[in-house]
């Protein structure tokens, strides 16, 4: 039986349909079912401003998938390492990090995992159908090369900060974390959408997601029609 653990490390086992196969790049070092993204990079062509001005909610995209580097990139914005320290792209209360970030593609289900940053098949095939049903049919779902999951386990901010102030940390942080996958969608050429409206108990029964931990952000990602 699959299982998406918020925060778990552990690899799991599955087939990898991306278009680079993982023995491409870093052959006999990766469990299955494990993807070593690429470096990100961090310096581009769209300075900060020009993202700014172009962000705009996208929900129509053309057939095609992302690249490994896309996906990195993408990734890494939202919750990427960026100091020794093990400090993120977005601040979080205390620095205790309760968001956790999934992503969704024609492939299956994936689990990342910023300190290493790779990606962890927690599941194969397609869940673009169910999920978009779950999302309250939002044509998005079905139309983007890849859906990022933002989720949130509050009791790592709870222990510090009770679990009123948890709920409401994890939320800000969620935001920073999605706006900051927004503006390098941007950069990358791509266009985005963040979804709030979706059956909550539907999308982690069909993710999985255990007891504790929460789904706050849907958004799609894909090249814009």
């Amino acid at each position: 039986m699959r299982k998406a653990l918020c925060g778990s490390v552990a690899v799991l086992t599955g087939f990898l349909m991306f278009p680079m196969q993982v023995s491409e790049m870093q052959p006999n070092l990766d469990p299955p079912g494990t993807i070593q993204l690429p470096a990100p990079s961090r310096s581009g062509v769209v300075s900060l401003e020009e993202a700014l001005a172009q962000r705009r909610s996208v929900r129509e995209f053309s057939r095609g998938d992302l690249t490994l580097p896309q996906l990195s990139q993408l990734l890494w914005a939202a919750q990427g390492i960026t100091s020794r320290e093990g400090y993120r792209t977005a601040p979080s209360a205390g620095a205790l990090y309760p968001l956790e970030t999934y992503v969704v593609v024609p492939a299956g289900l994936y689990h990342y995992t910023p300190v290493r940053h790779q990606l962890n098949l927690v599941s194969a095939g397609d869940f673009r159908r169910p999920l978009f049903r779950a999302a309250l049919e939002q044509q998005a779902i079905i139309e983007a090369s890849a859906v990022f999951v933002i989720a949130a386990v509050y009791e790592r901010t709870a222990r510090k900060y009770g679990p009123a102030r948890a709920e409401r940390y994890a939320h800000l942080e969620a935001g920073h974390a999605a706006q900051n996958l927004l503006l390098e969608a941007v950069a990358l050429g791509l266009g985005a959408v963040p979804m709030g409206a979706f059956q909550d108990a539907e999308v982690k029964k069909l993710l999985e997601f255990p007891r504790n931990c929460e789904p706050l952000y849907l958004i799609p990602v894909g090249t814009p029609r």
